[in-house]
């Protein structure tokens, strides 16, 4: 039976443009033993390419292939729901290839959806022109609910923020694709060909990978080289499969690998 990952990129590879040590050798490990891997990643705004070129600056050699974005994750749901629709995009490079790649036309006035995804050239009057769209029907989908790392000079809002002022404007609540949605849980296994009890995800944070990943029923490692502490962990309701300091200290076979 194969059993495979799904892996956080920022705070488990690397972190900003640092990579982890010992990150390049735990997927070297994977590529040889031809182990099912995919990063599964919540930010929209990078392409599958955008993210293989990152890490191969860092020294990790992989394809697009193995790469998976919230972006493709929301157009494919966008697509099972209402194919060959019209979006207006609060959203930037990556969500915006995907849709289009989805069959998705954007449009500037009486859209079926509006999508809001990472970007910094968000304006106001944008923001606003998506409140009367939604107000007047079109479907709110968000890809994904990260916020800001709330950090000095930081030029991303984070998506949590431009969804809330939206939905208190408009009375309506976005529908999140992205990490911890089952949505994109699930899509990402079916991406890699993996059954449920085949997959571990391995992420820095508990409110978004693990969360994700006990709701569907997936194996969890959450490695303490991102955002989370190990004294969070009494802070929420369940708990990982198993903690580590960083990605070097992985060793495979996993324990629930029979």
């Amino acid at each position: 039976m194969p059993k495979g990952f799904l892996i956080d990129q920022d705070g488990v590879i690397y972190v900003e443009n640092e990579m982890i040590p010992g990150a390049d050798k735990f997927i070297q490990t994977l590529q040889k033993e031809n182990i099912p891997f995919t990063f599964m990643t919540n930010n929209s705004q990078r392409s599958p390419l955008d993210a293989v070129r990152k890490l191969r600056k860092m020294g990790i050699d992989v394809e697009e292939k193995n790469v998976y974005t919230s972006a493709m994750a929301t157009t494919h749901f966008m697509r099972q729901q209402f194919p060959n629709g019209t979006a207006y995009v609060l959203g930037e490079g990556g969500l915006i290839s995907s849709l289009h790649e989805n069959g998705f036309t954007l449009v500037q006035n009486d859209p079926d959806f509006v999508v809001v995804g990472e970007g910094i050239n968000f304006t106001l009057e944008m923001v606003r022109k998506a409140i009367d769209f939604i107000l007047e029907g079109a479907k709110f989908i968000a890809t994904n609910l990260d916020a800001s790392p709330r950090k000095a000079g930081w030029n991303n809002l984070g998506i949590a923020a431009v969804v809330s002022m939206i939905e208190t404007a408009t009375g309506k609540q976005a529908f999140s694709v992205g990490k911890p949605s089952a949505v994109m849980m699930r899509q990402a296994r079916k991406y890699i060909g993996l059954a449920t009890d085949e997959v571990t995800v391995i992420g820095d944070t508990l409110s978004t990978d693990i969360q994700g990943g006990v709701q569907v029923g997936y194996n969890t490692i959450l490695t303490l080289s991102g955002m989370s502490r190990r004294e969070q962990l009494n802070d929420y309701p369940f708990k990982p499969d198993m903690v580590i300091d960083s990605i070097a200290d992985l060793e495979l076979p996993l324990p629930w690998w029979v």
